[in-house]
């Protein structure tokens, strides 16, 4: 990862062209090729950028180019379209350089997954007294999130979601149809489990018996709800 501080202007030419007036930008060189061009202000988007894969070359200026500053041109050109990026840089006020390693990538908080591990371990907030049979129950058609048998030993599907709508009932509803052919599973009744509902999704779950489970996934990883409430 390169990062300069320059005076630059930028012009732009493929699909269609653009030209950025001479201003102090940000200029990134990433290591996967691409090349960013940054403002201090707007949104975190860059002005303009290059995808890769792309190569960057120095050419040098023209007499045109010198005689306005300009000390240096940078030729980004797209491999495999005509796109081209040509940076004319005045001045380099600073510059860094540093390897960043491969990247584990996002790892997003409050998935399905999270949810489906916190609400196994604590079950309770389902009903007290259940055991769980398994985390993702297989069927022929999927798996279910969390197979769990209540204190009277009935069977209890619970199909999660971060935000619950209309096909995530749809989905539990298949289920169920499937696991009540199974002699040693039925009756199963189905929990619908999320930490937003939709009201149409809840309407529809309640026509077809199915129940509904709000989870609050802050209380259920121990975090306390440091917003002051009157209720």
């Amino acid at each position: 990862m390169r990062l300069i501080i320059a005076e630059c202007s930028v012009d732009y030419a493929g699909r269609l062209s653009a030209h950025l007036p001479r201003a102090k930008r940000l200029l990134v060189m990433k290591a996967d090729g691409s090349v960013l061009v940054h403002s201090d202000s707007g949104s975190y988007k860059p002005l303009n950028w290059m995808n890769p894969p792309c190569t960057v070359s120095m050419v040098d200026p023209t007499d045109d180019q010198l005689s306005v500053g300009v000390t240096q041109v940078w030729k980004v050109q797209q491999t495999k379209t005509d796109d081209l990026l040509m940076i004319s840089i005045f001045e380099v006020l600073s510059q860094f350089e540093h390897e960043l390693g491969e990247d584990p990538g996002l790892i997003k908080d409050g998935v399905e997954k999270h949810l489906q591990e916190l609400l196994a371990d604590q079950l309770h907030l389902v009903e007290e007294g259940s055991s769980i049979i398994r985390r993702e129950y297989f069927t022929a058609i999927g798996p279910v999130d969390i197979l769990m048998r209540d204190a009277n030993g009935s069977t209890i599907a619970i199909e999660l979601k971060r935000r619950g709508d209309i096909d995530g009932v749809e989905q539990l509803t298949r289920y169920l149809e499937l696991l009540n052919r199974d002699p040693l599973l039925a009756p199963v009744r189905g929990i619908f489990a999320a930490q937003e509902i939709k009201p149409q999704a809840r309407k529809l779950a309640e026509d077809r018996g199915i129940e509904c489970l709000v989870l609050d996934y802050d209380s259920m990883r121990g975090i306390e709800d440091s917003v002051p409430r009157l209720f």
